[in-house]
């Protein structure tokens, strides 16, 4: 994979590209990055809002992900650049690249660190080795696939292409089986009721209902990967084909593990709901359930991981060392800069111990600002004369709902931890 937001044209000629990719093996791409360790916070957002509310939140965020997108690949084949960065240096200047980047370190970052956190909390169910042994091993796993990613071409190869449709395979096989677990339980009379609207007393307030919003928009941030899966077709209405069922399928998964781990677990459910799988019911035919809901997730996110390392290290090489040759091409770089990463997210998912906090965080400020305030100010700027006073009215909304719920969940969990101090 290409760098997801440098400024340097990362990709080559098409005539140098064996094979054209395809829009199915693109939907896989896009749709790995998009489904990562969010979903399994997803089923706590429907404990917050109530089914109805989420499910619509659900619909509204994929909807505005779709016209940002689809923004971003306008005002790209109206510029000179191939990159996420690159479109803001063209709107704001060396300001507006560098905000880019940050903001990918930023969620990739904190992304990556989740990711670990959800990995060794699943292997440490099988039991074995200690938790930071379990980590290295998976540090170790992630280097060696990062290594391979950042030496192909810069066209998507098939084996990505492959590793991603294998990923996708497993989020819905966790789906599957979370949904034949609810059902069964409906049919044995054991499910929870989940509430339809969210309820609110003196423990939930009207301002605690968008703390759900970031852990959603979180969940549908794969911006920085945009350009680089983008790019590899010869017409851009194949990218935005690819993005849509993407968009569609993935909001389905969500919903669906949002109802059903519900269904399941009622208001008992946690942030990150295989917490709640770790719980045995006794039973050997659940127990094996549990353990295949875990091992499956586990290792779609092993599989999620590489690719999120790329673009966080991509970003960073590009920031810190723009003048130097390729990443691909500088072997000691490259692995200075992919140790140093896998060093500091072992060592931050040891010490966060909620990763729900940690997804409010992202939704409240990077991840809001790449999937929605750019390309939104990208527009209000429109340094290339395309956009419609259409266009100009979706930005502004965007931009405005965007700050405003990030602003509320942001002030009302300062003004829930200092008053749980207190």
């Amino acid at each position: 994979m290409s760098p997801a937001a440098g400024l340097q044209a990362p990709l080559l000629p098409s005539s140098k590209m064996e094979k054209r990719p395809s829009v199915s093996g693109a939907v896989f791409n896009v749709a790995t990055s998009i489904i990562g360790a969010g979903i399994m916070s997803i089923p706590a957002t429907f404990k917050v809002l109530g089914v109805i509310p989420a499910f619509v939140l659900i619909v509204i965020i994929a909807c505005l992900t779709d016209i940002s997108v689809d923004i971003l690949m306008r005002y790209t084949h109206a510029g000179e650049t191939s990159t996420y960065a690159g479109v803001m240096r063209e709107s704001f200047g060396r300001a507006g690249s560098v905000a880019v980047q940050l903001c990918v370190m930023i969620t990739n970052l904190g992304c990556l660190i989740i990711f670990l956190i959800i990995i060794a909390r699943r292997i440490s169910s099988f039991g074995c080795v200690t938790r930071m042994v379990r980590l290295s091993l998976v540090e170790y796993a992630s280097l060696r696939s990062a290594i391979r990613y950042g030496v192909c071409d810069a066209s998507i190869s098939l084996v990505q292409a492959c590793g991603s449709a294998i990923s996708v395979l497993l989020a819905v096989i966790f789906v599957a089986i979370c949904s034949v677990m609810a059902i069964y339980a409906v049919w044995e009379g054991k499910s929870k009721t989940p509430k339809l609207l969210p309820q609110l007393d003196n423990h939930v307030s009207f301002f605690d209902l968008f703390t759900a919003v970031p852990v959603i928009v979180t969940a549908f941030t794969f911006h920085f990967n945009v350009h680089p899966i983008g790019f590899e077709f010869d017409k851009p209405s194949d990218m935005i084909t690819a993005v849509r069922i993407s968009l569609a399928l993935c909001a389905a998964i969500y919903f669906s593990v949002g109802l059903f781990g519900y269904l399941l677990f009622g208001e008992s459910i946690m942030s990150d709901i295989l917490i709640n799988f770790d719980q045995s019911s006794g039973s050997a035919i659940s127990s094996l359930l549990n353990d295949l809901v875990r091992l499956s997730y586990a290792l779609h996110l092993m599989l999620v991981f590489p690719m999120l390392n790329f673009s966080l290290r991509a970003n960073i090489d590009e920031l810190l060392f723009s003048q130097k040759p390729l990443l691909a091409k500088d072997t000691k770089r490259f692995l200075s800069i992919t140790l140093v990463l896998l060093v500091f997210s072992y060592t931050a998912a040891i010490t966060i111990p909620d990763i729900w906090y940690f997804f409010q965080f992202l939704g409240s400020t990077s991840a809001v600002c790449l999937a929605f305030i750019f390309p939104g100010v990208i527009v209000l700027r429109d340094v290339h004369g395309i956009s419609t006073t259409r266009d100009r009215i979706i930005a502004t909304v965007m931009i405005v709902l965007a700050v405003v719920t990030s602003t509320i969940a942001i002030s009302t969990n300062i003004y829930s931890s200092i008053r749980n101090k207190s």
